[in-house]
């Protein structure tokens, strides 16, 4: 197990783990015992009661932050025509099709996200040993496959974030960055809440939500009571 820092050691020593604390005190004390040497980002992680291995439990989705994540997204747009217009004017910073397919097959990946109209994807599919590992393969589910890329890009660019349980039925999404206003941050965490909670599969039996914690990048983690979100 690697060795803990001095200075983890002593943001932990200020976090009660036997505690479940109010979101807004829990948010409070993350900006308190942050001590990265930049602006961290603050990171929600959900545990939940789900069977990622039924079709009908999957999680996964975007939704856009009230006030956003506080990162500025790159975004490609493969697309042609009028299509690849409606994107360069929305804002989307690289915009191409087959030429830019070439080049991120060649192993260009300078961006966070692409978005792909879904006349597009059978080209777009020939990455998919490029871009799964990174999580870059563009999906109907967070809106990165559709015909609107001017809804898109903006949404990015407006501080979208996207959302997934992976195999332990786990969740972790950024909500913004230590600079920001608690408030802030008390509000995208909200928003967050409410669409977890409404994405909960009918399938799902018993206590939806087991454990939720948030932390800084650097920082330790901080349980959260669901109720006070």
């Amino acid at each position: 197990m690697a060795k803990k820092s001095k200075k983890f050691q002593a943001a932990l020593a200020k976090v009660d783990r036997t505690k479940r604390y109010d979101a807004a005190e829990a948010i409070a004390l993350a900006k308190e015992v942050d001590y990265a040497n930049f602006d961290a980002t603050i990171e929600v992680s959900y545990n939940l009661n789900i069977d990622v291995k039924k079709a009908d439990q999957q999680i996964r989705g975007a939704m856009v932050l009230p006030h956003g994540t506080g990162k500025t997204q790159t975004v490609v747009v493969i697309a042609r025509g009028e299509k690849a217009a409606e994107a360069e004017a929305a804002g989307a910073d690289y915009v191409g099709e087959q030429d830019l397919i070439e080049k991120i097959n060649g192993g260009w990946l300078d961006f966070d996200v692409m978005v792909a109209t879904p006349d597009m994807m059978g080209q777009v599919g020939r990455l998919g040993r490029v871009l799964g590992p990174k999580g870059l393969m563009p999906n109907p589910k967070t809106g990165t496959v559709t015909m609107d890329v001017t809804k898109a890009v903006n949404d990015i660019k407006a501080g979208q974030v996207t959302y997934r349980a992976d195999k332990a039925g786990i969740v972790n999404v950024p909500i913004g960055k230590v600079s920001f206003e608690d408030q802030k941050l008390v509000e995208n965490f909200k928003a967050l809440h409410e669409q977890i909670n409404r994405v909960k599969p009918a399938t799902a039996k018993g206590v939806y939500i087991t454990n939720l914690a948030l932390s800084s990048t650097l920082g330790p983690g901080i349980k959260v009571d669901p109720a006070t979100v």
